[in-house]
């Protein structure tokens, strides 16, 4: 319960009343005064002073004032006179009763407060905008008036200086024909001229025309490009090296002619062999894949497709480990990058990022799925598995692609 105080002084005139409530050493901020027509209240943790009025006050000129450890509240009467007491004598229910219709009164005056001035400033808001709006009109036409007036003005010149143009034309026309009936010979035209005199002027006009122009034939040569980019957008060495990395693989069969005595010519052909992978591959028999891939391998190790197909196959055999090995090996041989070998280093990327989100290392497949991305980055189904191992790491399901070459 707050504690009641007691040790307040009050004095009166027959117009005015003064009540002094010491604050007992509480910040001037913490006080909370409620004051009606026959309500006061001070209230400052612990410490509460009420007081139902003897009579009712003017609580529109009610004047509050806390300082030097004091609230000093002064109430103006109603009525000139002088009271008997401060408070009237009544029991608990009826003062509850007047707290609470104080209370009440209190609310509703502090909320019409609220909405007079929520509506003054929406008023003073409006006026403001208004105010601006009408500068900003004046100022607009203000200055169209200028660019109209500026505007008229050029038209004006213009059209006399169309004028004065059209004049001096005139005036040159004028002139040029008097100098012309000044040149003109004085005796009388005798007859039309004569034939000899006619085929001279003629050869005359003939050799003043200037002789017709030579033709001939430019030859343009162009340079031979094995890359469908152009020259000056190519990066020289690198390709260079990638062609000479293929046609070495060409000729390089790095196999035992005495391990592959009881072969076939056909099946120690490396591309036969590919050709004969591509075919299990598409009706399913990864395992036979596996092998004819494998023996092209031994025949010819340096083919990237190769290693490439033998890791999409190991895919489709949960051999995931052995599919990132075949991977790496494939980006290995894939190298340097030029735009020839493009998509099987797209390829390579999908097989061993796929391999990795299948062994749940989720960073190092997208890693790969980035960097196939990065060479392809229009491709739509990159762009959906990519985001699809983004999400994996946020709780959804990835299924990367993979495929044959």
């Amino acid at each position: 319960m707050p504690l009641v105080v007691m040790d307040y002084v009050w004095t009166q005139t027959e117009t005015t009343l003064y009540i002094n409530v010491p604050l007992k050493g509480t910040n001037a901020g913490k006080v909370d005064i409620v004051c009606t027509d026959d309500y006061l209240k001070v209230h400052f943790p612990p410490y509460l002073f009420e007081a139902f009025l003897f009579e009712p006050v003017d609580d529109d000129r009610i004047a509050v004032r806390v300082a030097n450890g004091c609230a000093v509240i002064t109430l103006p009467k109603r009525t000139n006179k002088v009271w008997k007491h401060l408070m009237i004598s009544t029991d608990n229910k009826e003062k509850m009763e007047i707290r609470q219709r104080a209370l009440l009164k209190y609310h509703e005056k502090l909320s019409s407060e609220s909405r007079n001035k929520a509506a003054k400033q929406q008023e003073e808001n409006k006026y403001a905008l208004e105010t601006v709006i009408k500068l900003e009109k004046e100022e607009r036409d203000s200055i169209q008036k200028i660019k109209d007036t500026e505007q008229e003005k050029t038209t004006q010149e213009l059209a006399a200086w169309h004028f004065r143009q059209q004049q001096k034309a005139e005036q040159d026309v004028q002139l040029k024909l008097q100098n012309q009936k000044a040149k003109a010979p004085c005796s009388p035209r005798k007859g039309p001229p004569t034939g000899s005199n006619s085929n001279a002027k003629s050869k005359k006009a003939q050799h003043e025309l200037p002789p017709p122009r030579l033709s001939g034939n430019i030859q343009v040569t162009f340079t031979p490009r094995i890359f469908p980019t152009a020259l000056r957008e190519s990066r020289l060495p690198e390709e260079e090296e990638w062609l000479r990395k293929q046609a070495e693989t060409r000729r390089k069969v790095n196999v035992d002619v005495g391990e592959l005595e009881d072969l076939k010519e056909e099946e120690r052909n490396p591309y036969w062999l590919k050709d004969k992978g591509d075919k299990c591959f598409a009706t399913g028999d990864f395992l036979g894949a596996v092998n004819a891939y494998s023996l092209a391998i031994r025949v010819m190790g340096k083919i990237p497709a190769l290693h490439s197909n033998r890791a999409a196959c190991h895919l489709k055999l949960r051999n995931f480990h052995k599919a990132i090995e075949d991977s790496s090996q494939a980006l290995d041989l894939l190298t340097p990058p030029v735009p020839a070998n493009a998509a099987a280093r797209v390829r390579a990327f999908v097989r061993r990022g796929s391999a990795f989100c299948e062994l749940q290392a989720y960073p190092e497949g997208l890693q790969d799925f980035l960097a196939a991305l990065k060479i392809d980055p229009n491709n739509e189904a990159l762009l959906v598995d990519t985001q699809r191992i983004r999400d994996i790491i946020q709780g959804s399901a990835v299924n990367p692609p993979s495929e044959t070459e």
